[in-house]
């Protein structure tokens, strides 16, 4: 492999990384007077082979390949296939000898961006053309990119519905404030979920969960997880029975043995001034007083799927004030770093930053504290989040 670079440009500013693979010294050299009379910026690469272009591909950034069809490992169209498995995001010239136009046709049906053939090749013909190939090259990537981008909101905004579910609040008067963020702006949503349902006892039953690992399993087992919840409470499950039903849910369904997930179990009687939890691998909620925020203690219990049929999740009877609030979160609100002191936020950090903000509106609230952790984080951690926020009054 040789490589040649050429000083200032006369025709733009665009500097050119090109691959040449071409076995016959003398039509290299030809190749490369042509693309200097071009008066274009550019780095040439020379390859004789597909498998010295393969070990150059693999080390250098190329903008376009310049692609002879005999080579002494490859020819015709598989040639072009080969090199556009290697090279899918680089534009593609291939060159024909005078008595094979047809070559160049079937080059393009095979994926090339264009053709030149030998001999009829002139300067301008070689610029026009390569910068063609380059910048069609770009605009395809560029519009692949955008349908990812459409597909991924697309996945996104589906598995969100079912993530993140409008409550069924029937009569209640607690106000309910829920977010569901994925960890990166591109992310796909992972497996945390989240509902709130008013049974026909009358009791506001929430729950918020946090399967293991990230991307359409776990999202997917997250949005089954959730449903199956709404449709056990609704038929009347409570407590240790719902969890242990839950839990083989997860088991039968479940990809693999390796993923479990943690949950908080909310039971609220407004009327009565309490709240039953129950923890399965997951961390306490937070209670808002009219003397601040703080975490509750409360018993916990083994994470679902973890010793199957184990059945440990002891419930914990929460006094509640008249007025106040309940928040229950995912890890991904507090796992971040807490700015530049190297370390995570910690509930410690979180609470810190609830009691620091003084706003009425419960919705504000919540967007204001998760909006101060991914500052202090600075994009650094980057697993999902869910957070629920309850909020009461005296009837």
């Amino acid at each position: 492999m040789t490589a040649i670079t050429t000083p200032g440009a006369t025709v733009n500013d665009q500097h050119y990384r090109v691959l040449l693979i071409e076995d016959d010294a003398a039509d290299a050299i030809l190749v490369e007077e042509l693309l200097v009379d071009t008066g274009l910026r550019f780095d040439l690469c020379v390859a004789t082979t597909l498998a010295e272009a393969r070990s150059t591909l693999a080390t250098r950034p190329i903008d376009c390949v310049l692609l002879d069809l005999h080579l002494p490992d490859a020819a015709g169209t598989a040639a072009v296939t080969a090199v556009r498995e290697l090279a899918p995001h680089n534009a593609v010239i291939v060159l024909t000898g005078l008595a094979e136009e047809k070559a160049g046709t079937d080059a393009m049906a095979a994926g090339a961006q264009d053709y030149l053939v030998k001999g009829k090749v002139d300067p301008e013909l070689l610029r026009r053309t390569l910068r063609y190939a380059v910048y069609r090259s770009h605009t395809e990537q560029a519009a692949m990119e955008a349908q990812t981008v459409r597909l991924r909101a697309e996945e996104n905004a589906r598995l969100e519905r079912g993530l993140l579910p409008p409550p069924i609040l029937g009569t209640s008067t607690v106000t309910v404030t829920s977010r569901y963020l994925p960890g990166t702006a591109m992310a796909l949503l992972g497996g945390d979920f989240l509902d709130v349902v008013v049974g026909e006892d009358g009791l506001l039953h929430a729950v918020v969960g946090d399967v293991s690992g990230h991307g359409r399993d776990a999202a997917a087992l997250g949005v089954l997880l959730r449903v199956s919840w709404r449709a056990l409470v609704l038929g009347g499950h409570r407590g240790e029975g719902l969890l242990h039903l839950m839990e083989r849910v997860l088991v039968a369904e479940r990809g693999s043995a390796s993923h479990f997930a943690t949950c908080t179990l909310l039971t609220l009687d407004q009327a009565r001034g309490t709240a039953v939890l129950h923890l399965a691998g997951h961390h306490e909620p937070l209670l808002t007083t009219a003397s601040g925020t703080t975490e509750v203690s409360a018993a916990h219990g083994i994470a679902l799927g973890i010793l199957p049929g184990l059945r440990n999740w002891p419930s914990t009877l929460l006094p509640l004030p008249a007025s106040g609030a309940l928040t229950i979160y995912t890890d991904g609100l507090t796992e971040g770093h807490n700015g530049s002191t190297g370390e995570r936020l910690g509930v410690e950090g979180l609470l810190a930053l609830i009691n620091a903000a003084v706003v009425a509106d419960p919705a504000t609230h919540v967007d204001l504290i998760i909006k101060q952790t991914h500052a202090l984080n600075a994009g650094r951690h980057t697993d999902d989040l869910a957070v629920l926020h309850l909020q009461w009054t005296p009837r």
